[in-house]
């Protein structure tokens, strides 16, 4: 053979313009790296071929959040997630937001990228996840699609990891932005994981000030349309995360244990099908038959200050 040939390291991601928005899909786990609208960075990214903490952007499927030491099982089987590191012994996340994902279809404002989950030790299912982008000069909307392509039924969850940005560009900053969430109810966690109680939670937040988040919400409060709508509003300009009812959680998260130069600058809105460890717990899990579909919509809107 006169030459060797490699896999293509090309394309890393894929880019759409719809005014003065800008949205950067990174094709490297299929999430969001950059959304930014003239000079305001509306999700709090990271540079082109980063890895850093903290998920931002990224898709989570088969799960959200955390499995408690990783350990689950499903008809009787035991099965062991891989572990996220010693100092976190739990599994984090899902599987695909590392993993190549390819470019479905594509115009200058719109775009379908996706992956294919194969079996493994821990998860012997074989799923297709897709995501379409849909940009406009005053808002993203992200779906999120996930078929059974294996013979046998299968255990999901699907979540989201944006990370909003209204100006904070310091560490703390985000302790004088003002929240709305549309949520009556926090699961109570220890270790970020749930210990089994409930509490009323209070949505009309208002100043975050010195509060830390890092809480599982459900019981969202919906609009006539049947969408439950955050807001977020700071020195820049205000935010608005809408999910359709595919969507019974939200996840706020205040970043306090994130690394230097990303400590509660921004606040994580996760979108969720179901709260930590639902493995294990089985709580909102979704199950698809062969062939079987689910899908979720979720908007973000934005409104200079």
């Amino acid at each position: 053979m006169a030459q060797q040939d490699w896999p293509s390291t090309e394309p890393t991601e894929v880019v759409l313009a719809a005014g003065d928005a800008r949205l950067a899909v990174d094709l490297r786990g299929g999430g969001m790296r950059r959304l930014v609208v003239g000079d305001w960075d509306v999700l709090d990214g990271y540079p082109a071929g980063a890895v850093i903490e903290g998920w931002p952007g990224a898709v989570l499927v088969p799960w959200p959040n955390r499995v408690r030491d990783g350990r689950w099982s499903w008809h009787d089987r035991e099965l062991q997630l891989e572990l996220h590191s010693p100092e976190q012994p739990h599994a984090m996340h899902g599987l695909v937001a590392w993993q190549p994902w390819s470019v479905l279809a594509q115009a200058p404002a719109e775009a379908s990228v996706g992956t294919v989950l194969a079996q493994r030790p821990g998860y012997p299912f074989r799923l297709a996840v897709a995501v379409d982008y849909a940009l406009t000069p005053g808002r993203l909307a992200v779906t999120v699609r996930v078929h059974n392509a294996g013979a046998a039924a299968a255990p999901v969850g699907v979540g989201m990891h944006p990370y909003l940005h209204v100006g904070a560009h310091e560490d703390g900053g985000i302790s004088g932005a003002e929240l709305s969430v549309p949520a009556r109810t926090a699961l109570e966690t220890e270790g970020d994981l749930p210990t089994g109680a409930q509490h009323r939670f209070h949505g009309d937040v208002g100043r975050i000030g010195h509060r830390a988040f890092d809480t599982p919400l459900t019981d969202l409060e919906r609009d006539a349309d049947g969408w439950a709508r955050l807001r977020l509003r700071g020195p820049i300009g205000e935010l608005e995360l809408a999910v359709d009812g595919s969507w019974p959680w939200l996840q706020i998260f205040t970043g306090d244990g994130l690394p230097e130069g990303q400590r509660r600058r921004s606040l994580a809105v996760e979108p969720m099908t179901c709260p930590p460890n639902a493995f294990a717990d089985g709580v909102d899990l979704l199950v698809l038959e062969p062939g079987g579909e689910w899908s979720g919509t979720w908007t973000l809107g934005w409104s200079a200050g």
